[in-house]
This record gives structure tokens, C-alpha cells and sequence, in this order.
């Protein structure tokens, strides 16, 4: 496959599990143990996913996503806790992360879910390449959506947006005006089941309104339908 991949834990055993299960399935692996040579690593070299446990040395798992992010580099992370914790799961997906793994967990789990993300993430380089023609355009309101060069303007200005947020308002937009519910957006966007934690869509809804909702709590694009999900509209601008 060639994908490369960086995997980060201070536990040398899982690190070493990891490493071995991830090449046996085809990846080239890096590895880091501390938050600082991961970020590090991040920065000089190219990954197409990296696996960031949440509790590690001189900089967590949480502070190595958010510098990432903030870096403007949008490679898909996967962040693995210790902590049956809400909380750090929320926070960790607000922060950038992609996805994340609660231990214990197996390593067919970890393989499994590492290629559910890397087959959407080329499923959308795919489509990508097949969609040469630059005047591609899906436009709601004032937000403009480009899918050929994964971007996204809002009042003629750049959004940043990680990859699944980028993912989730592109389905959104290429089903305007049809109610869908969380767990089909889980299907749709993350490609496999979320074990029913419809958490994560949420999370990523409220990013997107942060970036095209002029008020938060009068969204005009994305609609909550109570009891069923969520709806991207055509907004009624300057009413």
C-alpha cells in the first residue's frame, strides 16, 4: 500500500504490537513516545494517518492535536484513551481529532479502523482526481464549497477544516434539504459503525455552525430536526 503511518504511545509493548500488526497489514510505520517528537515528526514528514495515544510525556495526546491543527496540518488522527471518559473523547474530537479508540482494545480493531478511515479519506482523493473540472462547485448561501480542491469559502474567506469536518458538510451539501440521521451520517461519513455513539456527529455539527452560522443558536444552515437529525438548507439571507 505504501501509506505511511505514526504511532505514538509511551508504552513500549503497544507501541511494538501496534507496529508489527500495522506493517503485517501493509502500512510503513513510524513511532514516537513522547508528545514532543511526535509533534515533531508531524511537522517534517508526511503521514496519511497517525494513531496519538492521549496520555503521553511532555506534551499529551490532546496538545499534540490541537498544535497540529493550529499548524494547518489536516493529516487524520486517531487518538487512543485510557479513559472511558466523555469528556476527553468530546474534547479531543473538538480539538481536531478524527476519531478515537477506548482501551483495551485489539490490534485487529485498531487495523480495522485504521483502514475504515483510510479508505474514505481515498475515497475522496478519488473523487477528487476524477473531478478535474475547476468550475465544480456546490454553493448554499454564502458558503462555497470547491470538492476538487477540498476547500470551503465562507464570505469569500477560507475556512479551515479538518478532514471529517470537511467530509461532513460535503454530504450535508449533497443532500440539501433532506433530513439525516446521526447514524446515517455516522455510515455515511466515518464508513463503519460507531458502535451507536452518535456523539461524534454532534461534535462535528457544532464545528461546522462555528465556522458558517452567523449565530450559533439560530443556525440558517444546519437545521436540527428534534427527534431525527440534522438538515443543511438553503438559507434566507438579509431578511
Amino acid at each position: 500500500m505504501g501509506q505511511r503511518l505514526l504511532v505514538v504511545d509511551d508504552e513500549e509493548s503497544i507501541v511494538t504490537l501496534l507496529q508489527f500488526n500495522l506493517e503485517q497489514a501493509g502500512y510503513e510505520v513510524e513511532t514516537a513516545m513522547d508528545g514532543k517528537t511526535a509533534f515533531e515528526k508531524a511537522s517534517e514528514l508526511n503521514f496519511d494517518l497517525i494513531i496519538l495515544d492521549l496520555m503521553i510525556p511532555e506534551m499529551d495526546g490532546l496538545e499534540v492535536c490541537k498544535q497540529l491543527r493550529q499548524n494547518k496540518i489536516g493529516v487524520p488522527i486517531l487518538m487512543l484513551t485510557a479513559k472511558d471518559d466523555e469528556f476527553d473523547k468530546v474534547l479531543g474530537l473538538e480539538l481536531g481529532a478524527d476519531d478515537y479508540m477506548t482501551k483495551p482494545f485489539s490490534p485487529r480493531e485498531v487495523v480495522a479502523r485504521t483502514r475504515a478511515i483510510l479508505r474514505r479519506v481515498g475515497s475522496i482523493t478519488e473523487v477528487k482526481a476524477v473531478e478535474s473540472n475547476s468550475d465544480t462547485l456546490l454553493k448554499i448561501g454564502e458558503v462555497e464549497i470547491f470538492p476538487e480542491n477540498y476547500e470551503v469559502f465562507y464570505k469569500g474567506s477560507q475556512l479551515e477544516l479538518t478532514p471529517k469536518e470537511f467530509e461532513l458538510l460535503l454530504y450535508l451539501a449533497n443532500h440539501k434539504g433532506r433530513v439525516l440521521t446521526r447514524d446515517q451520517l455516522l455510515n455515511a461519513v466515518w464508513n463503519y459503525e460507531f458502535v451507536g455513539d452518535t456523539r461524534i456527529v454532534d461534535v462535528h455539527i457544532s464545528h461546522l455552525r462555528e465556522k458558517i452560522e452567523p449565530n450559533t443558536k439560530k443556525p440558517i444552515y444546519i437545521k436540527t430536526i428534534r427527534g431525527l437529525g440534522y438538515k443543511l438548507e438553503e438559507p434566507v439571507l438579509n431578511e
